[in-house]
């Protein structure tokens, strides 16, 4: 999964670069590669609650699974490469941000399992 994020950080890269070929039609609807590039964010963000429903399901308690944190990274990258290619503030603004929470919520992880203490979770005392 490591490698996922920066093909993800890529494809924000190729966001402002060159367009890519011109988009298809299907009925009513225009697709383009981009289009791609933001259904897979889409895709990549929300099977992330599909990954946690599974991990609380099997535990029988809510988790969160380091595969969550992944997925959240990849689908923001992603997303964020759709919207700055769309020019959409909003939009841009609403993924800008998200890959540092997200990231430190991996660091967290990383350095409660190197220290061998276990990272509390939310209204834990």
């Amino acid at each position: 999964m490591s490698l996922l994020p920066f093909l993800a950080l890529s494809a924000v890269m190729l966001a402002v670069a060159e367009p890519l070929p011109a988009p298809w039609s299907l009925g009513p609807w225009r697709f383009g590669a981009w289009h791609i590039v933001g259904f897979l964010g889409l895709a990549a963000f929300s099977a992330r609650f599909l990954i946690q429903w599974i991990a609380s399901e099997r535990r029988k308690e809510s988790v969160i699974p380091v595969a969550f944190w992944h997925l959240s990274i990849v689908g923001s990258l992603l997303l964020l490469a759709y919207a700055l290619r769309q020019r959409d503030p909003v939009f841009i603004l609403s993924y800008l941000f998200n890959c540092g929470i997200y990231l430190r919520n991996l660091y967290f992880i990383r350095h409660s399992r190197r220290s061998g203490t276990p990272a509390r979770t939310a209204g834990a005392a």
